[in-house]
């Protein structure tokens, strides 16, 4: 048997009660049954649970819907074929943002059953955005009438790079009162099931050959415009994470080399140019309150001159940018994503303009540029892909 996973151990240092022990047991026999069905025998081999153990925990899935059952033989004995339902089954997406969370309930059949999001106070802490987290999944949770017991995992995107050897939050993130925080076992603690956790950008680039309509495209950059701004990658079909995981970071790089200082410590980041904070900063001047991106949609959409001039530089800085990253890696597709995607080409102009000035000319022709259909739900979309992808659970 194969040593357990880093989730399955922080899951039982402390199983607590004997309703939390029934899950956790629960919880081994669905990761058994995501590979196919199982008799009573061999999930009981399998999960080295007692046979009656695994017979009680079957009949509480059976009656909550999670699992079905057949006669069967095995070995020339009667036997229980055990399946899981797909529709019974629940995959979570969390995306935690600078001032929003986003959850989203998925059945393991590509259904989304319920989603909702709240806004959190700017600056909110971990321990903070978590809480609202546990109480916002409990609600649809109930307003669905899916069981806490269904859950197979949830997914969590942060935004913001996630060193993968220690599953905290590095410097640079959007979030800096999360840095440093073992975010992977606190969320397990919280929630008490598999907890899988990926930067907001890669699950952008993940949900939009899962949800969206690029399916079967091996080599997509996702580009999310926002408070910070960060790239996705899926190379040769799937995401990459380089040496430590932090990749995708475009927002850091430099396009003026005498200009602002970004929050990184460099001069003239593309974030200090084209992020949604640099654009509020520009066009709140002289404005009872600041803006939104909501509002620079909507004065964008509205013919607003000034509004026009600051969504064009930027777009022209992010196009200069992705043209030197389609140079190296000549993706099929860039999506572009973000609570800005409202603006359709108002933007996409410009940073095509950009990408096709500064990429090598059969690059910047033969590359698609386009807005995400998915607008501020592909994160936590992404979210619930990253858990289908562990359980191996492929699209049809």
């Amino acid at each position: 048997m194969p040593s357990p996973s880093r989730s399955t151990r922080s899951r039982t240092k402390n199983p607590g009660s004997q309703s939390a022990l029934r899950h956790l047991n629960q919880q081994r026999i669905i990761e058994c049954l995501l590979n196919g069905p199982s008799t009573q025998a061999e999930l009981a081999r399998q999960t080295g649970l007692s046979t009656a153990t695994v017979s009680n925990i079957v009949k509480i899935m059976q009656d909550s819907g999670l699992a079905s059952t057949e006669p069967t033989t095995s070995s020339g004995r009667r036997a229980l074929n055990v399946r899981l339902n797909s529709n019974g089954a629940v995959a979570v997406g969390i995306d935690f943002g600078r001032r929003h969370l986003r959850v989203v309930l998925a059945s393991l059949s590509y259904h989304v059953i319920a989603e909702e999001s709240v806004l959190l106070p700017l600056g909110h802490h971990a321990e903070q955005g978590i809480q609202a987290a546990v109480a916002l999944l409990d609600k649809l949770l109930a307003d669905s009438g899916a069981e806490r017991t269904a859950v197979v995992g949830a997914g969590v995107g942060i935004p913001g790079p996630i060193d993968r050897r220690t599953s905290t939050v590095a410097q640079g993130a959007i979030l800096p009162e999360w840095v440093g925080i073992d975010i992977q076992e606190r969320l397990e603690e919280a929630f008490q099931f598999p907890i899988f956790i990926d930067n907001d950008s890669n699950l952008g680039a993940l949900s939009e050959v899962t949800w969206g309509p690029h399916s079967g495209i091996s080599n997509l950059l996702f580009m999310k415009i926002g408070s910070g701004i960060g790239a996705g990658l899926i190379l040769n079909g799937n995401p990459y994470y380089g040496n430590v995981g932090i990749t995708g970071e475009i927002g850091h790089a430099t396009i003026h080399e005498h200009g602002l200082i970004c929050r990184c410590g460099n001069r003239g980041c593309l974030e200090t140019i084209a992020s949604t904070t640099t654009m509020i900063e520009l066009l709140s001047r002289g404005e009872e309150r600041p803006l939104t991106p909501e509002d620079i949609v909507r004065k964008a959409l509205a013919r607003d001159a000034a509004t026009l001039r600051v969504v064009d530089d930027a777009g022209l800085a992010v196009g200069r940018a992705l043209g030197n990253v389609a140079n190296l890696i000549n993706p099929e597709v860039i999506v572009v994503g973000g609570p800005l995607a409202g603006l359709g080409d108002i933007l996409l102009d410009p940073i095509r303009r950009g990408l096709v000035r500064h990429a090598v000319p059969v690059i910047g022709e033969t590359t698609t540029l386009t807005m995400s259909s998915l607008n501020d739900r592909a994160e936590a979309l992404g979210a619930a892909a990253l858990v289908f992808q562990h359980a191996g659970i492929r699209r049809t």
